[in-house]
């Protein structure tokens, strides 16, 4: 077996999370499958930098590193006004990694070195603007939990770099040992690197106006009604023409991407959390069959219904065998 060296690089003010997350999955699966993995963190000095929460690494230089299979670049408050020796070994030494990896802001540094022109990336959603703005060789996705373009792998904030980490074991051993770190880790495995960052609900800001908020509530707790422009704008007292535009104007998005975005939410929630079938979850969220359903799991998740739930449902608790602890 041919041993991949991850590298993670760190700099003082880095998330900690993002360098722990992904260590403890690519830990997991050296002890699983001995021999796979050789991990290393380093600074640009070697000196040990201070992180987010106050924990104080690393093991290494960044100039004795050796070059690696997999690079894994977190991010941090470091990453606004980050060491420009930092950003000149990433332009150097990054082409020389068979796979990029950022975490949530990392993304800013690999960017800043120029690995990201070129190329669709994604990042913590409250930065993507800015990352666009400063980047516009980059193609910015705030949607996705991780992007995949060729060998560069970026992912959103935090806890999606567990996410991605998981995905890049599966990769490389095999979808059984990522499952095992997964269970071990007392995560999903794993969601799809489409998935929206976070909720219909917080994807929309909240409406200012009273009749649009209302409407906005409506949708929740109504996915199986009709949500049509014209059954809304009539719900909120305006002409559909006025209701799109304010309704865009007060939430960043249109009624039916809204309307779209709530409905998978729902059904994901029932695939998660119910034994319903398929066919009752799609009509309980609005999609009428099971087959409008399955079209919009594919488009947005890249994943069927079934395999949704065969993934993110909960398994049942067995009961523990005569004289075992619960």
């Amino acid at each position: 077996m041919t041993q991949r060296t991850v590298l993670v690089v760190l700099f003082d003010g880095v998330q900690s999370l993002d360098v722990s997350g992904p260590v403890e999955v690519f830990a997991g699966a050296e002890k699983h499958t001995p021999g796979s993995y050789r991990i290393r963190t380093a600074s640009p000095a070697g000196a040990p930098v201070r992180t987010s929460s106050g924990l104080t690494v690393p093991d290494g230089a960044l100039a004795d590193a050796p070059d690696p299979h997999t690079l894994v670049m977190p991010g941090g408050q470091g990453t606004r006004q980050p060491d420009p020796s930092l950003v000149d070994w990433l332009r150097a030494h990054g082409p020389r990694a068979r796979r990029l990896v950022s975490v949530c802001t990392g993304a800013a540094l690999l960017a800043a070195a120029g690995l990201l022109d070129g190329r669709r990336a994604t990042t913590h959603w409250a930065y993507s603007d800015g990352l666009a703005r400063r980047h516009p060789a980059v193609e910015v996705d705030p949607d996705p939990i991780y992007v995949r373009d060729g060998d560069v792998y970026t992912s959103a904030g935090v806890t999606a770099g567990i996410d991605l980490a998981l995905a890049l074991v599966e990769e490389d051993l095999g979808r059984d040992v990522a499952l095992t770190i997964a269970r071990h880790l007392v995560v999903f495995l794993r969601r799809p690197g489409n998935q929206a960052q976070f909720s219909a609900q917080l994807a929309a800001q909240t409406a200012t106006r009273e009749p649009l908020r209302k409407v906005q509530h409506w949708i929740t707790e109504h996915p199986a009604d009709d949500l049509s422009v014209e059954s809304l704008a009539a719900r909120a007292g305006l002409s559909p023409r006025h209701f799109a535009r304010a309704f865009r104007a007060e939430t960043g998005t249109t009624p039916g991407r809204h309307v779209e975005r709530v409905r998978l939410e729902h059904a994901r929630r029932l695939l998660e959390d119910t034994a319903d079938g398929v066919e009752q979850i799609s009509r309980a969220s609005g999609y009428g069959t099971p087959e409008a359903m399955r079209r919009a799991f594919l488009k947005t998740l890249g994943v069927p219904p079934a395999e949704y739930r065969r993934r993110f449902r909960p398994a049942p608790l067995t009961a523990p065998a005569h004289g075992q602890p619960v």
